[in-house]
């Protein structure tokens, strides 16, 4: 069964996050995610979830600082207490909000540089603990190379070493199948090797990232990906989580929401 969770870092961008919870609820999704919910006021956020009866999956640490580049800190030696700073954080909002994943962000650091990937590991290690304690799962998101250049964590195949790394089973891999898509292709093949490691699936249309395929419906271009073929695929392999659409409508949210009568059928 496809269950689907609405990205409200992308879709409903012009509402307020209460109020687009609201609207996911209206265009019948099953839960939500979003990233960064800092600015909104919890007993807000919470009065939305709890009207809509809607879960909310995941939420990501800040970036840090956007304006000089930074996307996350969390792999950037000499910004030990930052991360930590950011971590607690989303760990606060995602207890306070019953949400049970939070997403820490690595930073734009090069992947082979033997300190970025010992302190991403170390500050990645204090989450986990920190996370334990509160029942929650860290997850790491591979973001390709051409999307998000420099970015620390850029393969399904480094996400598997970090892991390996840190040791922690509440550790886990956010699977995005456009990022996925763009560095290495074989998305079911390489899903069901790493699917003892995965914590959350995302998709979007490959390679303009708007409205996933729907079937031959002609408003949507099919992209690269079948995804009412691949996701009942990552189901069959196993897969019980939801699958959050994180995609940039190619107009409005609600013009663009007909990709899911071909995935909720």
């Amino acid at each position: 069964m496809i269950r689907l969770s609405a990205n409200l870092g992308f879709l409903w961008t012009d509402l307020p996050l209460p109020d687009a919870i609201r609207a996911a609820s209206a265009y019948n999704f099953d839960a939500v995610e979003c990233h960064w919910p800092y600015d909104v006021p919890e007993a807000d956020i919470n009065k939305a979830l709890q009207d809509t009866g809607l879960r909310m999956l995941s939420l990501n640490t800040r970036r840090g600082d956007v304006a000089n580049g930074q996307n996350g800190v969390t792999a950037l030696p000499g910004h030990e207490q930052k991360a930590q700073q950011f971590i607690e954080e989303a760990i606060g909002f995602a207890v306070n909000l019953a949400c049970d994943n939070i997403h820490v962000m690595a930073g734009n650091a090069d992947s082979q540089d033997a300190a970025a990937q010992d302190v991403f590991a170390k500050n990645l290690g204090i989450a986990c603990v920190a996370a334990a304690k509160q029942d929650k799962t860290i997850l790491i998101e591979p973001l390709n190379k051409y999307d998000a250049p420099g970015y620390h964590l850029a393969t399904l195949e480094h996400a598997l070493a970090v892991i390996e790394k840190v040791g922690a089973p509440n550790l886990k891999i956010m699977f995005d199948c456009y990022h996925q898509q763009l560095m290495g292709g074989d998305l079911l093949y390489r899903f069901k090797q790493a699917l003892d490691h995965i914590g959350h699936v995302q998709f979007a249309s490959v390679p303009n990232r708007s409205e996933p395929s729907a079937g031959t419906d002609s408003q949507f271009t099919a992209g690269e990906i079948n995804f009412p073929w691949l996701l009942n695929e990552f189901v069959a392999a196993g897969y019980g989580g939801m699958f959050g659409a994180e995609y940039k409508p190619a107009t409005t949210t609600g013009a663009g929401l007909k990709w899911m009568r071909d995935y909720k059928s």
